[in-house]
């Protein structure tokens, strides 16, 4: 609240964010619990307040990330480290050029930030790791690997393994045999939204494998929900039947009234969107004339 007020001098909106803090949470049986410290979980203000927060770090680290490239080059000379920190609401990961111990003295450093701000670092969530090893950020795998069919090593930014299984259950739990009373052009459909929605995250990686695989699942789930809708005996409808009732002429892309499945390689692949500091924000300091 200090921070904010510092930013916000609205009386009136400072209250109301204290009110937020302050009301408490419903409980899953319809009661109500205090919340004596934070922000409640998957509240609409909770991101906004840990932007508030943690721009104490940005302060830290952007002072020292404002070095030329002539001092960051002096400074690997000397056998010091460079970073950079990238954030995203309470989730960030600092990157680092140097050795291990530049990075473990980092963390120590970051605690002690965050510390007089009351937070504290997730232990089982911080990591030290080399870039050849990889690690998550916001769903995404980011390591270093080489290029297929040369000595090349370059960075990737993949769709991470859990946000594919994710994806995969969501798929799985809209092709149970509950939800068999549904027509098949609905089923399709709502499949379609969720993999459009999936995919437009995730296209800005190299995601085209990610892609094809969750499609190759989807198929694979509404095949079988299909044969077994619609079964004439136990094994349900033969695959030349499926096929030339549920699919496009020719081919094995399920169409059912009009509604065809698209999946998730429908969305284009757009590698690496960058725009860094070209993103409008309304916080850029403004020049002041001299006094």
């Amino acid at each position: 609240m200090g921070r904010l007020r510092a930013r916000i001098t609205d009386k009136r909106v400072c209250a109301l964010v204290k009110a937020f803090l302050k009301a408490g949470v419903m409980t899953a049986d319809g009661g109500r619990e205090e919340t004596l410290t934070g922000t409640p979980q998957g509240g609409i203000l909770s991101p906004l307040l840990a932007n508030i927060a943690l721009s104490a770090l940005d302060d830290h680290f952007t002072r020292q990330w404002q070095a030329s490239k002539g001092q960051r080059d002096k400074r690997r000379r000397q056998g010091l480290g460079n970073w950079r920190l990238i954030r995203y609401a309470d989730d960030f990961v600092v990157m680092v050029s140097g050795q291990r111990h530049h990075a473990e003295a980092l963390r120590e450093q970051t605690a002690a930030v965050l510390a007089p701000l009351g937070l504290r670092l997730a232990q089982e969530k911080t990591r030290v790791v080399h870039i050849d090893e990889g690690f998550d950020f916001l769903s995404f795998t980011i390591r270093r690997m080489r290029k297929r069919g040369t000595s090349k090593r370059y960075v990737y930014t993949i769709p991470s393994k859990t946000a594919i299984q994710a994806a995969k259950g969501r798929v799985s739990a809209k092709t149970y045999r509950s939800t068999r009373n549904q027509n098949p052009q609905t089923l399709i459909q709502g499949i379609n939204r969720f993999l459009a929605g999936w995919a437009n995250y995730f296209r800005h990686g190299v995601s085209s494998a990610a892609f094809h695989a969750l499609d190759y699942h989807a198929w694979g789930r509404i095949m079988r929900w299909l044969r077994h809708k619609y079964k004439h005996r136990r094994s349900g409808i033969g695959m030349p039947e499926l096929r030339r009732r549920f699919c496009l002429p020719g081919t094995w892309q399920f169409a059912v009234n009009g509604v065809v499945f698209t999946g998730a390689s429908s969305v284009p692949v757009t590698r690496y969107r960058y725009r860094g500091s070209n993103i409008p924000t309304p916080w850029t300091p403004q020049p002041t004339a001299a006094s």
